[in-house]
């Protein structure tokens, strides 16, 4: 079984490759591939939601490569923000915007704003996409809020400033292994975990 992670981002073929099984029901090995394997570059993404621009990605890595293709999109809501980033979480200080540009917009958004009102949450929504076009979403949250610095070395994005409220720390400050506990990501890719553990998907 092959199955294609529409994704060139090696820190989340990482953290997916310590939560996704290894074989299907029938013991059959999965072989996990991505995007640079098969010289696909996804479209812009122009949905206005999560699910919709999960389903674009996986959806067109499916008719390109004719393997079941499995995508993602996360956003951070921060309701003091009304809900912002959101869809836009990658792109927040702009289209070509990297992690340390993005943090310092939304630190500087939330500047003088009290611990209180700075909560926010990560959503991931997954999808599994075959070829001839079925779909099925997965999704997790992880509840939160923004912290007024930096903390932590690990991870990559927001890590560093997003503190989940379970345990009081941010992202940055855990393991690969404990974010994986924890994480929105986490959450939803153990469900397709279980669903490709329990299921046929040829």
């Amino acid at each position: 079984m092959q199955l294609l992670l529409a994704t060139g981002n090696t820190h989340k073929l990482s953290e997916l490759k310590r939560v996704l099984p290894v074989r299907l029901p029938s013991n059959e090995p999965i072989t996990y591939h991505i995007l640079p394997d098969f010289f696909i570059t996804l479209p812009e993404e122009t949905g206005t939601t999560l699910f919709e621009n999960a389903r674009q990605k996986a959806v067109y890595a499916a008719q390109q490569s004719g393997l079941v293709a499995l995508s993602d999109d996360t956003g951070l809501e921060v309701d003091f923000l009304h809900g912002a980033p959101g869809v836009h979480t990658a792109r927040y200080a702009g289209q070509n915007a990297d992690a340390a540009a993005n943090n310092q917009k939304l630190l500087h958004a939330l500047q003088g704003v009290p611990a209180e009102k700075r909560t926010a949450r990560f959503r991931t929504v997954a999808c599994l996409a075959w070829p001839d076009g079925r779909v099925k979403y997965f999704e997790g949250i992880c509840n939160g809020h923004i912290a007024q610095e930096y903390k932590g070395t690990n991870g990559f994005g927001y890590d560093p400033i997003f503190v989940v409220d379970e345990i009081g720390k941010c992202f940055a400050e855990l393991t690969t292994d404990e974010k994986n506990l924890l994480s929105h990501r986490g959450r939803a890719f153990r469900q397709v975990a279980a669903f490709l553990a329990n299921n046929k998907i040829a």
